[in-house]
């Protein structure tokens, strides 16, 4: 290893490989502590109330001493993105099914979501390669371990699925905010002009609709949890492609064939029949994952382990720094020694 990859600065910052400012003895400003903050204020009163200015006043600096520690707002904002990811995903299952493996994959990314609103308000500015968000694809690929599926082939699922994770759970926060912005008034959602949308949608203009309508199943709540029903309606067709996949199919990546990955676990989808989406583990079981205590424990040891080997691997890195520099001036020595002895 050399000296610290060549990062922008906000990803130097998310890996952990970006030059701290020196504290003095008694301040206490980090810049944990900055995103931690930043967090508490979008959390409460959403991203618009987030600014360096506002934190730094929570924590009782001034704003231009936050600059020290985070460059620019846009860096805060990725760090917050960073830190709301830091969870434990579900574990994997023995043996591995990849369907209901990524089924919870889904899910438990539309709790994390929902436990932080605001998280996609903040535009997508290019690919994910902040090590959080890393990870969380890492655990979507680990979900289909047991497919036969090519590397690339495995990228677009997940592609596929945590789109649709961030869809369902950008409706959800949208309509969650609706209500809170009428005063926790439900109807925003439209159950309540059932009779009204009677009257209004005729079938002349709305043929299709109209029957809908007419039955209250377009305003009102049905049986079908649409967010879990077509999340199961998506592994539907991943798992076509799958049996085709394992039967021999050509692959839609380019190196086509089977992926690098070996395979493992029973057949070749590693699971049976599609289950019930009822049957499904539930969001609100996943969400709990968040904010179990043991999870929690765990999580904060595993990052204090983490900082300890970014320590150490900086550590490394200034150590051969200094062997180089060593080993340069003891070229630079014995050259000028034969050269004294020359002359």
């Amino acid at each position: 290893m050399t000296d610290a990859p060549d990062l922008p600065p906000r990803l130097a910052l998310a890996w952990g490989v970006a030059e701290r400012p020196e504290r003095a003895p008694k301040r206490e400003l980090s810049i944990e502590r900055i995103v931690e903050t930043a967090i508490e204020i979008a959390d409460a009163d959403g991203l618009g109330a987030v600014s360096m200015a506002k934190v730094a006043q929570r924590l009782g600096f001034t704003t231009m001493s936050l600059y020290r520690y985070v460059t620019s707002k846009d860096d805060l904002l990725l760090l917050m993105q960073e830190a709301a990811l830091d969870v434990e995903y579900p574990p994997p299952h023995d043996p591995a099914d990849w369907r209901a493996e990524l089924r919870e994959w889904a899910q438990f990314t539309m709790a994390t979501f929902a436990s932080h609103p605001w998280f996609l308000d903040i535009p997508v500015t290019g690919a994910p390669l902040t090590p959080n968000n890393l990870r969380g694809a890492d655990s979507g690929l680990r979900a289909l371990r047991s497919t036969p599926l090519d590397d690339e082939e495995k990228m677009s699922v997940i592609l596929l699925v945590s789109g649709y994770a961030r869809n369902a759970a950008r409706l959800q926060t949208d309509l969650a905010r609706a209500v809170a912005a009428a005063d926790g008034d439900a109807t925003v959602q439209g159950g309540a002009w059932a009779d009204a949308l009677r009257e209004l949608v005729d079938e002349v203009r709305f043929p299709y609709l109209r029957p809908l309508v007419e039955a209250g199943t377009y305003a009102g709540e049905g049986d079908i949890d649409d967010t879990a029903w077509g999340l199961e309606r998506v592994l539907d067709g991943i798992a076509v492609y799958v049996d085709a996949r394992a039967a021999g199919a050509p692959g839609a990546g380019n190196r086509g064939g089977s992926g690098s990955t070996p395979v493992d676990g029973p057949g070749a989808d590693g699971a049976a029949s599609a289950p019930d989406p009822r049957d499904a583990v539930a969001p609100v079981e996943v969400a709990v994952h968040l904010k179990d205590p043991k999870v929690k424990k765990a999580t904060l040891k595993r990052r204090d382990a983490e900082r300890r080997v970014r320590e150490a691997q900086k550590k490394v890195r200034e150590l051969k720094k200094a062997l180089r520099e060593a080993q340069k001036a003891e070229r630079e020595a014995a050259r000028a020694a034969v050269e004294k002895a020359r002359a």
